[in-house]
């Protein structure tokens, strides 16, 4: 028995284009490689033996590794390509134990079978059971990794599944720190209510969070944010972290962004990232997520630009392309809704929170003042039954409050998208749903509202066809919308929440709720219905703490409330006492 790597090493010095995968890959496996042999003797070798292995190697050792006479060595980072040279020429290992168990449990990551922690209060799907047992996985192997569902299918409960095992076994002896949007603060702070209550969660979030500091070590999970991780860095970074995880983690596609700087200087035992678009506009993106998660396990920027980006960005090389997805594949999963269509619901509803921005928390106050007041003094006059359209006005107001300042004043011109809460968060999922190739229905009740969402999605240059009462043609932008020719359909509730079948749409958005749910399930409903063929997730933005956020909670402890809120057409059914209006007119509930 003669040791084959030498002979091997000795015929690629001689022959380069044995490291070539695509060049190897056209030989005929009857083909011959003949090499000689310690004893000068010379040997054929058939190509079939060998392709695996040569593949193997010519990935792993792409540039220029025969320079020099020191023996090639594997990077822990290709650890898993070792499982491929199984399919060669049985082999006899000599050292690298732990590397070679390394790439075992790589390789065995997608087939690892998990329960879900009890105290969950959720049951996870098949799907999301697989993301619970990599994410453990990878901590019991001591490496990050990039959790790249689609939007709505799940990722927070994924992340706190995964929290709470750890807290069950022990090992949450130091917090969890969620580093995210601003806006996600509020959504963090439910689910985790909702399906792990028994997670201390502390929020550092607003003007008084540094009073708080000091209760970090009390906490099992810790929510910052993007904007203020770097002015509280010197806090934050004094407490070491079990696991350090960043929402929406695109945000640090720019590495040398202040966000980026300062996450590398927390130290952590386990680094996460979820992100439905892990990879917007180039290869870069993706190096700054896995430097932040393995400093080092894509090479420095430098080398990475080009190894990979100018390889396979400008020369559109296929070998390149496979060494980087083999490096990086059992650390980055991603589930697609078609992928898992068959665990998901026909249709799920999703509130999406939403924080209004200080300047319309201001006008709120002043209009929630004023209109309290004319409400009051209108009912005391002529009786509740005689004031529909003096409270109708009040909450038509204070909506168009919470969608966007420039409604209740055509004149504000000073004002832009950012002065909106609610219009900043839609942008963004509108950019990570179109980037993602979802197909969105936009409801709005306000025409108006709709031409600002316009107008912002011809500035990001995201196609649109829009219907409203004056569209005098409805054909049109029907089928350009079902043919695929544009993303985006905005549509006024009024004239498009019947009689459309649109099946090209797989996500739905009502940007202002319609507080009678039948008809907003009717709007929904035109991309849920017979010929829908992929699953359908809605969206609801809601103003967090506002009249919105109230008027959720009287529908589910209302159901005369829910049936006949605000059509326009008056109250109907609606019988508002004492209670109910001292709800709808309370100040904005605080973070």
């Amino acid at each position: 028995r003669i040791s084959l790597l030498p002979i091997l090493l000795q015929a690629i010095r001689r022959t380069p284009w044995l490291l070539n995968g695509d060049a190897v890959a056209k030989r005929p496996d009857s083909d011959l490689l003949t090499v000689s042999l310690p004893d000068k003797r010379r040997v054929g070798l058939p190509f079939d033996r060998l392709k695996p292995l040569l593949a193997t190697l010519g990935e792993l050792f792409f540039r220029d590794p025969l320079a020099g006479s020191e023996p090639l060595r594997l990077p822990r980072a290709d650890a898993a390509r070792l499982q491929t040279l199984a399919q060669g020429p049985a082999l006899q290992w000599h050292g690298g134990e732990q590397l070679r168990e390394f790439a075992s449990r790589l390789q065995q990551l997608p087939e690892q079978s998990i329960s879900a922690p009890s105290g969950l209060l959720a049951t996870l799907r098949p799907y999301q059971l697989e993301g619970l047992a990599w994410m453990q996985t990878l901590r019991e192997l001591g490496v990050g990794g990039v959790l790249a569902d689609d939007m709505g299918l799940g990722k927070t409960v994924q992340t706190l599944a995964h929290i709470l095992s750890e807290k069950h076994a022990g090992r949450l002896t130091t917090p969890a720190l969620i580093v995210m949007p601003t806006s996600l603060i509020a959504n963090w702070q439910d689910e985790a209510a909702r399906f792990a209550p028994e997670l201390r969660v502390l929020a550092l979030h607003g003007s008084k969070r540094r009073a708080l500091f000091s209760q970090i070590g009390a906490h099992d999970l810790i929510l910052s944010t993007y904007a203020l991780l770097p002015r509280d860095l010197s806090l934050l970074s004094a407490q070491p972290y079990h696991l350090l995880i960043l929402d929406e983690a695109q945000n640090i596609k720019n590495p040398r962004s202040k966000a980026a700087l300062a996450l590398a200087q927390i130290q952590a035992n386990q680094r996460l990232c979820l992100s439905g678009t892990p990879l917007e506009n180039h290869l870069g993106e993706l190096w700054s997520l896995f430097n932040f998660l393995m400093p080092g396990w894509l090479g420095d920027s430098k080398s990475f630009q080009r190894d990979y980006r100018t390889p396979i960005e400008k020369q559109a090389n296929t070998q390149r392309l496979a060494h980087l997805h083999g490096r990086i594949k059992p650390f980055l999963l991603r589930r697609t809704k078609e992928q898992v269509a068959t665990e998901l619901p026909a249709k799920t509803e999703i509130t999406h929170w939403v924080e209004l921005t200080t300047a319309q928390r201001d006008q709120y106050e002043t209009l929630r003042l004023a209109m309290d007041q004319k409400v009051r003094a209108e009912i005391a006059r002529q009786g509740l039954a005689r004031s529909q359209i003096v409270i109708l006005e009040a909450l038509l107001r204070l909506r168009q409050c919470c969608c966007d300042l420039r409604l209740l004043d055509d004149h504000a011109s000073d004002l832009d998208s950012r002065d909106s809460g609610k219009l900043t968060s839609l942008l963004e999922m509108l950019e990570e749903l179109t980037a993602a190739g979802s197909r969105v229905l936009l409801f709005s009740q306000f025409t108006s509202m709709l031409a600002l969402i316009e107008s912002e999605l011809q500035t990001r240059q995201i196609g649109y066809v829009k219907l409203t009462g004056s569209t005098q043609d409805r054909r049109t932008p029907v089928e350009q919308f079902q043919s695929g020719q544009v993303p985006v359909f905005l549509i006024s509730l009024k004239a498009g929440g019947a009689g459309l079948n649109l099946t090209a749409a797989d996500t739905v958005i009502h940007f202002d709720p319609w507080w009678n749910p039948a008809v907003e399930a009717q709007a929904s409903d035109r991309a849920y219905r017979i010929g829908q063929d992929k699953p359908v997730f809605v969206y609801k933005l809601i103003a967090r703490g506002s009249l919105e956020e109230k008027i959720q909670q009287l529908q589910q402890n209302k159901a005369n409330l829910a049936r006949g809120l605000l059509d326009n057409e008056g109250l109907g059914q609606l019988t508002l006492g004492e209670e109910e209006l001292h709800a709808l007119f309370a100040p904005l509930s605080k973070l």
